[in-house]
């Protein structure tokens, strides 16, 4: 990769060698990013942007981490010196790293359709298309539609001689429509992102629009759901939203050394459900939102399996983590820019292929609920709550009529164990954003 707005290697690893720190590393990053967006008819934004900066993190073994982020990437002996004193400057716990193999790559973008080659206004063009088809549906009053894609370039090296330097496109497609009759309000939504496609991502999506809207539409002669316990079923969306939210996050590890009670929950070999529930984060999967080689430590990636046969059986781990907790990195280190450091994150997390068909799941359910899709939701330890996007009555072994206002809530752990069945029908999505640390949105599977 040569870019000439970034430093030379030459100039990297002059500013590493006059590092005073134990360890030092450089992550800098050259974007191009364009978005659209239309909120019903009118055209919010249309923009091109460009960005280029860097961090230097240093450690220090007498002290511990030191951070600069910064736009001048001309002045990266600079940079390097400040971090420098930063983490001499730090005091508390000392800091150790799992070792890591030294690496040296290139790695060069793949897409369908080069998002670099597609002009600003036939973007604008594509998604008014969609949002047209939303907004000529009868009952649908408002809508959302948003497009952004963005290319990046980076380099990662270290003071231990790791060199990476990566081309990678984003794409992301969002569509939300809102109906109304009366008083009552509904809304249907999609939306998809991936680092493969390019701007392919954007073709065909009339049938998407159509979807929205009439799923918003059907939605507002709809009964809510009567509450009480039902089995349920998830389709696969919400089914990967659930275990990124309620389990994935409790999986990584700097959530538990740091929190002793859920040290106590989360303890490797302890009992999650039947021998079929096996659950994988996976950032080597190709092209999905969530997927990288590397990650912003330079840790080689790897399948981790959380839950295997039922049995909790691993977590998430940087390099700190994985020292601190005896255990191997798995390359989950994760920043969304160059602006933040990296901090332990999920990338593509899924619970693994069943062996049950939507048929045989339903067939014995004499009244349950089959909840589809995701709004937005929320988890407290063990505790969960969602919001589905729509939902249907299962009765009697059929699915039956549509119903809104669908919420799920309970414990973690007494969900997971009384999973009965789960299907044999894996799809992966991507598209959203994932927040911790204040960090979001960070692209997630």
């Amino acid at each position: 990769m040569a870019n000439k707005r970034l430093p030379d290697r030459d100039r990297i690893a002059a500013a590493l060698a006059g590092s005073t720190a134990d360890f030092t590393e450089i992550r800098l990053s050259d974007q191009d990013a364009t978005s659209v967006s239309f909120r019903g008819k009118i055209l919010e934004s249309a923009t091109r942007s460009f960005s280029t900066g860097g961090c230097v993190r240093a450690l220090s073994a007498g002290g511990g981490w030191g951070y600069v982020s910064f736009n001048d990437v001309g002045r990266l002996e600079e940079h390097v010196a400040l971090a420098c004193q930063c983490a001499k400057a730090v005091t508390g716990e000392a800091v150790e790293l799992a070792d890591v193999p030294v690496v040296e790559d290139d790695i060069a973008a793949t897409q369908k359709i080069d998002i670099r080659n597609v002009s600003l206004e036939s973007k604008k063009k594509d998604l008014q298309a969609y949002n047209d088809v939303i907004l000529g549906t009868e009952k649908i009053v408002d809508s959302r539609a948003g497009y952004s894609d963005r290319f990046r370039e980076t380099i990662y090296a270290n003071s231990t001689g790791t060199w990476i330097t990566e081309a990678k496109p984003f794409a992301q497609i969002l569509l939300l429509a809102i109906a109304r009759d009366g008083e009552v309000i509904q809304q249907g939504y999609e939306g998809e992102g991936d680092t493969s496609s390019g701007y392919a991502l954007m073709n065909g999506r009339e049938q998407w629009a159509q979807d929205v809207a009439r799923r918003a539409v059907e939605a507002l002669a709809a009964p809510s759901v009567a509450g009480g316990t039902y089995p349920v079923i998830c389709d696969p969306k919400l089914a990967g939203v659930f275990i990124h939210e309620a389990f994935g996050h409790m999986s990584e590890a700097d959530f538990i050394y740091e929190n002793e009670q859920a040290r106590k929950m989360m303890v490797l070999g302890r009992k999650f459900g039947s021998p079929g529930l096996n659950v994988f984060d996976d950032p080597t999967l190709d092209g999905l939102w969530g997927s990288y080689k590397y990650d912003d430590e330079g840790t080689p990636t790897s399948p981790t399996a959380l839950i295997t046969a039922g049995e909790l059986t691993g977590r998430l781990h940087s390099r700190q983590t994985a020292e601190k907790m005896g255990e191997k990195p798995t390359g989950n280190a994760r920043a969304i820019s160059h602006r933040h450091a990296p901090i332990v994150r999920m990338s593509n997390t899924y619970i693994a292929n069943g062996d049950s068909s939507f048929e045989e799941m339903i067939s014995d359910i004499d009244e349950g609920v089959y909840a589809c899709g995701m709004y937005g939701g929320q988890t407290m330890l063990e505790s969960f709550s969602f919001s589905a996007g729509h939902g249907y009555m299962i009765r009697k072994g059929k699915i039956a009529e549509m119903v809104r206002d669908v919420v799920m809530s309970g414990n973690l752990f007494e969900t997971m164990a009384n999973i009965s069945a789960i299907g044999n029908d894996l799809k992966l999505f991507g598209g959203g954003g994932c927040g911790k640390g204040g960090q979001s949105p960070l692209p997630v599977s």
